[in-house]
C-alpha cells in the first residue's frame, strides 16, 4: 500500500508536514542565537499519535552529551599546544539548546521531555489522521566558534579586524520524521549520521546587525528595506544576466563596510515553501554575485556570498560553478524546482541545506592559490550545491543511511565535474581511484548497507564507493541509456519524499529490465571480493575437412609435441 515492488510510491503513501514561524536574533558581541517558533505539524498518516519528537540538534554539543562516549582517539608522547587548546574548548564549551518555554498557541504550558538531542512533547488530545496541532518553543544557544572546536555551522572569527562571518544552521527545535517504515526516526544525533526532517513552509525573520548582508534557504520578501537602492538595481540587472554573474555587493564596498561596526539592528525576512530544512549566513564582510540559469523555462539565480579572503577564487569560479551544478543535475535527475541556489564561503567546511550551502577554498593572503585549492574548491561547491537533489528533494534518510544522500550525490557530482571542464580531476567516481580501498584490509572494511554511525573509512565507504558502483553500472553494465533513463526515474518518483534503500534497488530494476540483485549484494551488502582462478586453457578449432590444410597442421603439431618429447628426454 505504501511502496509498491517496482519501488514506486504506493496508492496509500503519506507523510507528515511542519511548517514554521521563526524569529531569531543575532547576539554578534557574545555570540548567541535567540529565537522563538511556531511550528504547525500536521498528522497525514492512519495513525494516532499520542507524542511527537521534536530533534534538539545543538545538544549534541552540550557538556553531557553522549557524543562525546562515542569519539575515540589516541595521545601519543608528545601533544601539540593546538590539539590540546581544541580538546579543552570542545569539552567545555557550553553548548546545546537552553529552552525557556514550551506552550500551545494560547500559552499553556505542554508536558515535555529531553533525552539528549531528543524531546518528546505531549499535545492535549492525541492527532488523529488530519489533525493538526501548533506549539510554541522559546530558546537560546551559544553559537561554537568552528575555528576552534569544528562544526558543521558556527562562526569564523577574524581577530585582526573583530568581525565574524556566521554560518548558521541547526538553529532551530526541528520536526522528526514519523512514517510507516520506522515509525519516529528518533535516533540521536551523535554528529556523524547527519538529518532526517519532513517537508513544510517556511516564515523565518532574522535579526543581525545593520551593516551585515545575510543569505538563507528561500526568497528575501523584504528587499526594500535591508538592501540599498544601487544594491537592488544590481539584483534586478543580474535577474536579467544569464551569461557571468554580476557584483551586487563589491568587495570595495565589503571591505569599507568591515571598519565600521554598526550599533543598530535589522531584520531580513525569508519564505520558503516545500522545504526540509532551514540555514542562513550573516557577515558585514560579505561580497555577493549573482547570475540567472535557465532551468527549463525557468530563471533560477546562483549566488554567491564571500569576503574579501576568499577572493579572486571565489568571484572567478563559486557562481559558475553553482549555475553548471544547476543544470547538470537537473539532466539527470528533476528540474530544479526552488528559486534560487547559494555558495557561502566558509573555511574549512562543507555543508548543505535546502538553497543554501557552505563552502571552503581559500586562496593565500597574497591571492596566489594552488590547482588543488581551486578544483577543491570547484568540487565542494558542486558537491554541496548538488546536495539540494539529494536529499533536499530526493529526502533520504541521512540519519540511517548515508550513502543514500552522499553516494548517490558523489556519483552526479563526477558527471557534472566532467561537464564544468574535460578532463576535471575528479577525486571519487573512475573506477581505478577506488582500487586501493577495495583491495584493502578486510577489518578496516564494511558493507555500504551500514549505518551512518557505524561505518569503518566513512569517506571511502559512504561517498567513493557507491559513487563508483553507479559509475559502473552506467558504463559497463546496464550503458548508459537504461541506467540514465532508470535513475531519473527514481529521481522522479521521490522527489519531495521519503525513499529507502529498497526503493531505489527496485527502481532500477523495474525501468530497465536488468536484473541486479548480484550487483546490490556484491557492492552494497557485502565485502565479498572476486575469488577466480585460471585452472586451464584449452584451444579448440572447427575441422575444415580439407586434408590440404588439415595435413599440415597435424603434422606441425606432431613435430611440436616430439620436440617437446626429446627435450624431456635430454633433461632426464
Amino acid at each position: 500500500m505504501y511502496r509498491t515492488a517496482s519501488g514506486a510510491p504506493g496508492h496509500e503513501y503519506y507523510q507528515q508536514k511542519a511548517d514554521y514561524v521563526i524569529n531569531v536574533q543575532l547576539d554578534e558581541n557574545n555570540h548567541v542565537i535567540t529565537g522563538d517558533e511556531t511550528i504547525t505539524y500536521t498528522n497525514n498518516s492512519p495513525d494516532v499519535l499520542n507524542y511527537l519528537w521534536i530533534q534538539l540538534d545543538q545538544n549534541v554539543r552540550a557538556k553531557n552529551s553522549a557524543s562525546q562516549l562515542t569519539s575515540s582517539g589516541s595521545m601519543d608522547d608528545n601533544m601539540s599546544f593546538w590539539s590540546l587548546k581544541r580538546m579543552h574548548d570542545k569539552m567545555n564549551f557550553d553548548g546545546g539548546f537552553k529552552l525557556e518555554l514550551i506552550t500551545d498557541v494560547n500559552g499553556n504550558d505542554l508536558p515535555f521531555t529531553v533525552n539528549e538531542t531528543m524531546m518528546r512533547i505531549e499535545p492535549p488530545k492525541p492527532l488523529k489522521q488530519g489533525q493538526s496541532f501548533s506549539f510554541k518553543i522559546k530558546y537560546s544557544y551559544n553559537i561554537n566558534d568552528r575555528m576552534k572546536i569544528g562544526g558543521r555551522s558556527g562562526y569564523e572569527y577574524f581577530e585582526d579586524e573583530g568581525n565574524s562571518i556566521y554560518t548558521i544552521a541547526q538553529f532551530f527545535p526541528r520536526m522528526a520524521v514519523y512514517n510507516e517504515v520506522e515509525g519516529w526516526q528518533n535516533k540521536q544525533f551523535l554528529g556523524r549520521g547527519e538529518f532526517t526532517l519532513p517537508f513544510g513552509d517556511y516564515k523565518v525573520n532574522i535579526t543581525v546587525p545593520a551593516d551585515h548582508i545575510v543569505s538563507a534557504t528561500g526568497e528575501l520578501k523584504n528587499a526594500s528595506s535591508v538592501l540599498t537602492k544601487t544594491q537592488i538595481r544590481r539584483w534586478e540587472k543580474a535577474k536579467k544576466n544569464y551569461k557571468e554573474p554580476v557584483i551586487i555587493v563589491t568587495q570595495e564596498e565589503a571591505t569599507a563596510n568591515e571598519k565600521e561596526k554598526s550599533e543598530s539592528l535589522k531584520t531580513w525576512r525569508f519564505e520558503a515553501k516545500n522545504v526540509r530544512d532551514f540555514g542562513w549566513a550573516s557577515s558585514r564582510k560579505f561580497i555577493w554575485d549573482a547570475m540567472a540559469v535557465n532551468i527549463a523555462g525557468k530563471r533560477v539565480m546562483a549566488y554567491s556570498y564571500y569576503p574579501k579572503e576568499g577572493n579572486p577564487l571565489w568571484e572567478q569560479y563559486s557562481t559558475r560553478a553553482v549555475a553548471q551544478t544547476l543544470k547538470t543535475y537537473s539532466k539527470y535527475t528533476i528540474d530544479y524546482i526552488y528559486p534560487q541556489a547559494t555558495s557561502v564561503h566558509a573555511k574549512s567546511i562543507g555543508m548543505e541545506y535546502p538553497m543554501i550551502c557552505f563552502n571552503f577554498g581559500r586562496p593565500e593572503k597574497d591571492g596566489t592559490y594552488s590547482k588543488r585549492t581551486k578544483y577543491g574548491m570547484i568540487g565542494v561547491i558542486i558537491h554541496e550545491v548538488g546536495h539540494n537533489f539529494f536529499p533536499m528533494i530526493i529526502n533520504s534518510d541521512e540519519r540511517q543511511w548515508t550513502w543514500m544522500d552522499e553516494g548517490l550525490n558523489t556519483f552526479v557530482q563526477y558527471l557534472t565535474e566532467q561537464e564544468f571542464e574535460r578532463n576535471y580531476p575528479s577525486r571519487r567516481g573512475p573506477a581505478q581511484n577506488i582500487v586501493d580501498y577495495m583491495k584493502g584490509d578486510k577489518s578496516g572494511i564494511v558493507p555500504i548497507m551500514t549505518n551512518s554511525e557505524s561505518i569503518l573509512q566513512f569517506g571511502n565507504n559512504a561517498y567513493g564507493k557507491p559513487a563508483t558502483a553507479l559509475n559502473i553500472l552506467r558504463e559497463t553494465i546496464m550503458g548508459r541509456e537504461l541506467f540514465d533513463y532508470a535513475f531519473k526515474t527514481y529521481s522522479e518518483r521521490w522527489a519531495f519524499k521519503h525513499p529507502t534503500p529498497a526503493d531505489f534497488f527496485r527502481t532500477m530494476e523495474d525501468a530497465s529490465a536488468v536484473d541486479l540483485d548480484w550487483f546490490w549484494r556484491g557492492w552494497f551488502y557485502t565485502t565479498d571480493h572476486v575469488d577466480i582462478s585460471l585452472d586451464q586453457v584449452s584451444w579448440f578449432k572447427v575441422n575444415t575437412g580439407n586434408p590440404e590444410i588439415e595435413n599440415p597442421i597435424a603434422k606441425a603439431q606432431q613435430e611440436k609435441i616430439t620436440r617437446l618429447l626429446e627435450i624431456q628426454e635430454i633433461k632426464l
